[in-house]
């Protein structure tokens, strides 16, 4: 059987020191500081998705996950942010190549966006004019670009699709002509700047406005044919396969602390101690091997035309146990961490509220 190894094999030793090294103080300032951004501008993290013709790294599905998890591993709102981030990038192979040229022209291009289709598209004889409010769009705070999902009217009236229903179509728009609107106020991923935005009847030229269709990128790689959903499914099960790792790291030299400090402990309760530890790291190896069997074949399936929707399901079933497992590790081993764990002012507390926070995203939520 496969065995995946742990996630900090990918990064440099002075890549984690500058990303834990501020993760508090970008907590505190609610966006990850510059130290972080320098090192994200300069490994290209923004662009791992987008087109090699633009200027990006278009890395391999495989490549990318490992990476995302490894990122959150190390921090999970410099995480969170990339994978985001890189995954507004990868609307790239969708977007008009003038268009696309011109956004990632920019050495520090970062798309920030949502996925919500709370806006709205006016038809211009110039284009379109959008208006409209969406939330937590995390990165925003130093996004170049925002996306968006609005819905498609013409002299006020709903423009439907073939089946029917409201036409919604994509977005990207200059970061200069949001309104960006403080809103993250949860216990955890503080660092991410996931902030709402606005636009008001700001205008958008048709090359600026693009539709994800993986039967037919305009970018035509194997990356842009594999489909958004499983895309998406298995980056964000990453992210919280990282934290989850992280988590459990610290664990160890806690519960040896515990070992030789407490005295009120008995044989029974150590043996439980590590015994329940050892469990947690077994079901979390267990999971990344089957979930990154399922990647790795999906991805393979991609390469040589053969990308059915018996390949994809095996990807969405095990990232929503990576999803669940990770939370259920953690939780296993909270109650054995005493008084620290539940200190803001901590590494662990901090790796709790961020997997807690990020946990929270629909998309994982059910097992269906």
């Amino acid at each position: 059987m496969h065995q995946e190894p742990h996630p900090s094999h990918l990064l440099r030793y002075e890549w984690i020191e500058i990303i834990r090294k501020h993760s508090f103080a970008a907590e505190e300032a609610g966006m990850l500081q510059t130290e972080q951004l320098e090192l994200i501008y300069e490994q290209q993290w923004f662009k791992l998705l987008a087109p090699k013709v633009y200027g990006g790294l278009e890395a391999s599905l495989p490549d990318q996950i490992r990476l995302e998890e490894a990122l959150s591993w190390a921090d999970g709102s410099l995480g969170w942010v990339i994978t985001l981030c890189a995954g507004a990038g990868w609307f790239g192979g969708f977007i008009n190549p003038d268009a696309a040229q011109e956004i990632y022209a920019d050495p520090k291009v970062c798309l920030a966006g949502s996925g919500a289709s709370t806006g709205v598209a006016e038809i211009m004889p110039e284009g379109y004019r959008l208006s409209g409010h969406w939330k937590y769009a995390s990165g925003v705070r130093h996004a170049t670009h925002f996306t968006a999902n609005c819905l498609i009217q013409q002299n006020g009236k709903s423009v439907l699709n073939e089946d029917g229903d409201p036409l919604v179509l994509s977005f990207v728009i200059d970061s200069k002509y949001a309104e960006q609107v403080p809103a993250w106020k949860y216990i955890g991923m503080m660092g991410t700047g996931s902030h709402a935005f606005n636009l008001e009847n700001v205008p958008a030229p048709t090359s600026r406005c693009f539709k994800i269709d993986h039967d037919s990128p305009l970018i035509d790689t194997p990356l842009y044919r594999y489909p958004f959903l499983q895309l998406a499914e298995a980056t964000l099960a990453a992210n919280l396969s990282g934290m989850a790792m992280h988590f459990v790291d610290l664990c160890g030299p806690i519960f040896e602390q515990k070992l030789k400090e407490s005295r009120r402990m008995t044989e029974p309760h150590r043996v439980i101690l590590m015994d329940t530890l050892k469990e947690v790291k077994a079901d979390l190896e267990g999971i990344r091997n089957q979930f990154y069997e399922a990647v790795d074949a999906s991805w393979q399936a991609c390469l040589t035309g053969n990308l059915t929707t018996e390949a994809l399901k095996p990807v969405s079933i095990t990232s929503r146990l990576l999803a669940q497992i990770s939370r259920e590790s953690v939780d296993r081993l909270y109650p054995f961490c005493g008084l620290q764990a539940a200190s803001p002012d901590t590494e662990i507390n901090q790796v709790w509220r961020d997997l807690h926070t990020a946990s929270q995203h629909s998309l994982l939520t059910f097992m269906d």
